[in-house]
């Protein structure tokens, strides 16, 4: 048989290996960054849109440096690096190839949504390959990318195109974990929540590209709603979860056991400034921002102990 190179199997393999079903959000603000790195990066290159990108290139270099052992994913969130501008977008393209050489999963948070030749675009950009005269070449290539529903299967199908051309994946927004989210996503539609007819079209859009044991297609489902994460796991059941909002957003493991399936697969929990800013807590202070990789390096292994001690209990 013929082995699949799905990025979803890697992604599995990793977690299975590192025991650890966490990503860390690469989610750089400007005061994030200690001022060591910042007085660096601003002396070599100015109080300039390229110093500021460089300071959080090199910021998200030592995170990675101190971290890839532990962690099987990341997760770059591109509006942090757009903000710099195309200097942002440089050190954005830099961190997807540095963690991809170490061996990590690029989740590429860009939130895509859209129909047509522009979805297909941010597909090919972000996923895919573009054809120049005789050669093919990769634009950001991330190995999944985050997508909004909103448009429905006109927005999605030219990504799942290009996810099955390439064995690349997507995760798309089912229920947020931000608070206004019920808006829209709560809304009751032939008395049942929009997020739950989103969470089924997840389920079958998977159907047609699976991996070994989960398919391609996968979901965002925020921690802060434990309950609705129970419910979409039964109906999205080979359809891996990022879960976002553990930790600064008020998520704990407990909270995350139903996000899971039995074997222990099939969620993946994002924190990005719980690990990435941790020398800013008190937990982790005496670190103090010269060490700052080192910081992020104990809150990974507090968040996976956190995770796992709760799965274990569930059992």
């Amino acid at each position: 048989m013929k082995e699949d190179k799905s990025l979803i199997n890697k992604l599995v393999e990793n977690i299975k290996k590192t025991g650890a079903p966490i990503v860390v959000g690469l989610d750089p603000m400007l005061n994030y960054v200690p001022e060591h790195v910042q007085k660096k990066a601003l002396a070599e290159y100015g109080e300039t849109l390229e110093g500021a990108a460089e300071a959080i290139w090199q910021f998200n270099k030592e995170i990675v440096d101190k971290t890839y052992d532990l962690i099987p994913a990341v997760k770059p969130q591109i509006a942090m690096y757009e903000q710099f501008g195309v200097p942002g977008l440089v050190a954005f393209k830099k961190t997807v190839d540095y963690c991809k050489s170490k061996g990590l999963v690029v989740i590429g948070d860009v939130k895509r949504g859209d129909i047509g030749s522009t979805s297909a675009a941010y597909a090919v950009g972000h996923l895919g390959h573009v054809q120049v005269g005789k050669n093919r070449y990769a634009g950001f290539d991330e190995d999944f990318a985050t997508v909004n529903p909103y448009l429905g299967s006109d927005g999605i199908n030219p990504f799942i195109d290009v996810c099955k051309e390439e064995k690349k994946g997507l995760f798309i927004l089912v229920k947020t974990s931000n608070p206004s989210s019920g808006e829209f996503q709560d809304r009751l539609i032939d008395g049942r929540p929009l997020y739950e007819l989103v969470g089924e079209k997840v389920a079958a859009w998977g159907e047609e590209c699976m991996g070994d044991e989960y398919s391609y297609i996968g979901a965002v489902v925020g921690a802060t709603y434990p309950e609705m994460g129970k419910v979409l796991r039964e109906i999205m059941p080979k359809s891996y979860i990022l879960v976002p909002g553990y930790g600064a957003q008020g998520g704990q493991g407990k909270d995350l056991v139903h996000f899971f399936n039995e074997d222990g697969l099939g969620a993946i929990v994002n924190s990005s400034r719980g690990i990435i800013a941790a020398y800013k807590q008190e937990a982790y202070a005496k670190f103090g921002p010269e060490n700052f990789g080192d910081a992020s390096r104990a809150a990974v292994e507090a968040m996976v102990a956190d995770i796992s001690g709760a799965l274990a209990a569930a059992k």
